[in-house]
Parts: C-alpha cells; sequence; structure tokens
C-alpha cells in the first residue's frame, strides 16, 4: 500500500511543524513555499529577526544605563550595514537548518507558489501541478495596510520592510499601539530616532490586562518622544522632505513632521489569490479560514492552521495546532480548543500571560481571586536593578487553583511557561508556593505570589488573618 500524500501549503511555523511531525508518521510529503527557504513570515521577516534586533536594543539600554552604576561607555557608533548583516545571518542559518531537516526527514521542498485547482489538485507558478491525497494549508498571514496609507506608501512601512532598516529616519511615527508598532518602536528609538507612538483606543496592547501595560507605559513615556491615545490620523502631506501628519483626539488637532511613517496596524490573512474558490473551504467575514477543534476545514480533504485561521496569530501555536491536525488525521481523538496559549510582547519590560485574564473574568462575570507580587520585593530584580516588574496570579476562590497567570517585567517570556504548565495540570497556589525554587531568581516571584495567597510569603508582610 503506497504512503498517503499529505500536501502542506506554506512553510512557517505551522507548515514545517506539520511536515517534519507528518513525516515521522508514514506520510509522503510535499511542502510549499513562496520563499526559497522554509521559516515563512515568523522567521525571514518576522519574530526571529525582530528578537535580534530587540536584543540589540537591550544591549545599548543596558550599557546607557551602567552609567548609574559607575561604568560609562562611548555612545555607540551604528554600522548599519553590519547589523543588517548579522540579522540576515541568524536568518540564513536557521533556514538553511529547516531546508537540511527536510532533506533529512526525505521531505520534497517545493519553492513556488501554489494556487488550488479543486480539492486534491495544487498547481505551481511555473505551470506545472501536483496531486495530493489531504492537503494542510499554513499560508499564513501579511501585514495591513489601511487603504488611506496606500496612495503615500513612497514612505510608508510596514513591520516586514521596517525590519530590514532601510535608514534610521529623525523622527518615526508608529501607527498602531500593538505589539508590534511597540516592538519596533522600541528598536528604533534605540538606535536613535525620535518616536512618536498613535494608537486609536485609550490604551497601549488593546485588550491586554492594565496591570501589566502600567509599568511599559511608564517607561516607554520616558523614552518615546510621544504616546497619543484616542488618537486618529487625518490625513498625510508632503512638507519638503517631511511628511505632514495631521492627527486628531478629543483635544483637537495636532499637525507633527515626521520623516517616516510606520504603519502597524494589524494582520491579514493569506487566503487571496491562491484557489481556494475550487475548493469547499469556507471563510469568515474577515477573510479567515473556518475550522472545528481538529484544525478541519469544511472541505473534507484540506485542514488549515496557523494565521490564516485567525487570532491569536502567535507562531508558538501554528505549531501546536501542526500536531493536532496531523494526530487527527491519524484517527487520534485531539482537540484544541481546550488549549492554553502563552502570549509575550517582546517590549523592554517584556508582558506575558496565558490563561484566562482579569480583563476576561470581568467581561463574562467569572469570580476570581487575585494576587500580585511587586518585583521590588524580588532579590534578583533588584541585582538587575529591575524592580518595575510585577507577577499576578487568577485564582478559583475556593479551591485557589491556577486559571491565569500573566507577568510583567524583565525576562517576562523565560517565566510565563511555568504558569502554562500549572494551568495545564490543574495546579493550585499551594503547588507552585511548595515547589522550591532556586535563589536569587526571577522565577521566585511566582513562588512568592502564590505564598501570598495564604499569607506567608518571605519577601512581603502581609497582616495575619483572624
Amino acid at each position: 500500500m503506497s504512503k498517503q500524500h499529505l500536501l502542506i501549503l506554506g512553510a512557517g511555523p505551522g507548515g514545517y511543524s506539520a511536515a517534519f511531525y507528518a513525516a515521522g508518521r508514514g506520510y509522503k510529503v510535499t511542502l510549499v513555499d513562496a520563499d526559497q527557504k522554509p521559516g515563512g513570515v515568523c522567521l525571514h521577516r518576522g519574530c526571529i529577526p525582530s528578537k535580534a534586533l530587540l536584543h540589540i536594543a537591550g544591549l545599548m539600554a543596558k550599557t546607557n544605563q551602567a552609567k548609574e552604576w559607575g561604568i560609562k561607555y562611548d555612545d555607540p557608533d551604528i554600522d548599519l550595514e553590519r547589523l543588517r548583516e548579522w540579522k540576515n545571518e541568524i536568518v540564513s542559518k536557521m533556514s538553511s537548518g529547516l531546508i537540511t531537516l527536510c532533506k533529512q526527514r526525505g521531505i520534497n521542498f517545493i519553492n513556488e507558489r501554489g494556487e488550488f485547482l479543486d480539492s486534491n489538485t495544487v498547481k505551481f507558478s511555473k505551470g506545472n501541478s501536483l496531486k495530493f491525497d489531504r492537503c494542510i494549508l499554513a499560508t499564513g498571514s501579511k501585514p495591513s495596510i489601511p487603504k488611506q496609507f496606500i496612495a503615500t506608501k513612497s514612505y510608508i512601512m510596514d513591520s516586514s520592510v521596517a525590519l530590514n532598516l532601510p535608514a534610521i529616519p529623525r523622527r518615526l511615527l508608529v501607527i498602531g499601539g500593538g505589539y508590534i508598532g511597540l516592538e519596533m518602536g522600541t528598536v528604533y528609538s534605540a538606535l536613535g530616532s525620535r518616536v512618536t507612538i498613535v494608537e486609536m483606543t485609550d490604551g497601549l496592547l488593546p485588550g491586554v490586562d492594565r496591570d501589566l501595560i502600567r509599568p511599559l507605559h511608564a517607561k516607554l513615556n520616558k523614552e518615546f518622544e510621544s504616546i497619543y491615545l484616542n488618537t486618529k490620523i487625518v490625513s498625510i502631506s508632503e512638507s519638503g522632505k517631511s511628511k505632514c501628519v495631521t492627527m486628531a483626539n478629543m483635544e483637537g488637532k495636532i499637525q507633527e513632521n515626521y520623516d517616516r511613517i510606520l504603519v502597524a496596524a494589524g494582520r491579514r490573512p493569506n487566503t487571496e489569490g491562491i484557489g481556494l474558490e475550487h475548493t469547499k473551504v469556507e471563510l469568515d467575514d474577515k477573510g479567515f479560514v473556518k475550522v472545528d477543534s481538529k484544525r478541519q476545514t469544511s472541505d473534507p480533504a484540506i485542514l488549515a492552521i496557523g494565521d490564516v485561521t485567525g487570532e491569536p496569530m502567535l507562531a508558538h501555536k501554528a505549531s501546536h495546532e501542526a500536531r493536532v491536525a496531523v494526530d487527527g488525521l491519524n484517527g487520534k481523538k485531539v482537540s484544541f480548543a481546550d488549549r492554553v496559549i502563552p502570549a509575550v510582547v517582546f517590549t523592554d519590560p517584556e508582558i506575558a500571560w496565558c490563561g484566562l485574564t482579569e480583563t476576561e473574568a470581568k467581561i463574562n462575570n467569572i469570580n476570581i481571586k487575585l494576587v500580585r507580587f511587586p518585583w521590588a520585593a524580588s532579590s534578583r530584580a533588584n541585582t538587575l536593578c529591575r524592580t518595575e516588574g510585577t507577577t499576578k496570579l487568577i485564582l478559583e476562590p475556593k479551591t485557589h487553583r491556577v486559571l491565569g497567570v500573566g507577568i510583567v517585567g524583565y525576562g517576562a517570556g523565560e517565566l510565563i511557561a511555568e504558569g502554562v504548565l500549572a494551568i495545564n495540570m490543574g495546579a493550585k497556589a499551594e503547588d507552585l508556593s511548595r515547589s522550591i525554587h532556586p535563589h536569587p531568581t526571577l522565577s521566585e516571584t511566582l513562588m512568592e505570589s502564590a505564598e501570598l495567597t495564604y499569607g506567608t510569603a518571605t519577601h512581603i508582610y502581609t497582616r495575619p488573618k483572624k
């Protein structure tokens, strides 16, 4: 009996994870992507290059802060060309590693654009076609540029362009106070740009727990030139080499000149131009593919994973969905519906959360118990001079079962996995409090948060309960 042929359209974290996992389970796998090497937006134009540049931004911030400790460095001399090369070397090394893994697993990687002719046939950009038994759609997403900015795109950047560091503008306007806008704003600010953020809603990172936002907002207020909330862009016009931007909020109109404008107003799915109209795949009103808990679309031959299926658009979500999809194909009882998905914003300080948030609890009238541990009481945070952080537990009031975890502070993204494990295992605050954590580390803030539930935290005084 011949192997079942699985086609995977899109080679980002979801696509290549599905390919590798399926190959190990006996499928004949063809992985297709328009990029020369696997990795998708995450590796080539997103997560990895942005985190490399954020590392540089953090290094520059640390050397500047060292003046407070009696250690002085000269102002940095930025070689922009070498910085681009270094970033691209990281991407090239990792993408070449994925090519090697494809070969080791016997996966046929095709560097072409694919388009469905029907539910079991795909046509490639060079004209040839390929038959398959089943397909996993993992075409991802791309930056969304509102129509009002299309005509002025000569000086408009999306996140992909911004990551290529075309230049370091003297003044940069970032439209959108979400994670992409704040991360890229942090990079350009460190490299010397005077950065302004404009956000339509009443807070940065809309939807994220406000307790986690406050320390970040306070720090960015010092580092960025301006942060405008509840503000809309009215118009953009040329003014010599600068661009005159008119903004409006409840206080009136604001006019400022900027050298470049970064639009970070969200992302949209890559579902156009791939022939989905020739299949039975259904889309929602925003263009995302409809899937069930097994990642099965309305077409029996096609599954879908990752950004193309909607929020949250996270690489690790796509990678896990890949396993759910392949296991479902193998007849296993699987479901993605109950997964705890961590999220990290790699600003400085970082913000990370998982499970239930206080905001969600209020919206859904869920009774919760909140416990917060301020990093000012953390030995490790003090040695790092990063005491602005907070670790927050969302607990079930009677049992103290961990329902959610939120962390803001240095390295929060490295700490959140313990919260994911606690929620998945049904752990209680008592379990966290009795787990020995190494000292001095930031991980202790999770243990001491749990101890606060019972009024026994070592480094926080609480009045004894009667």
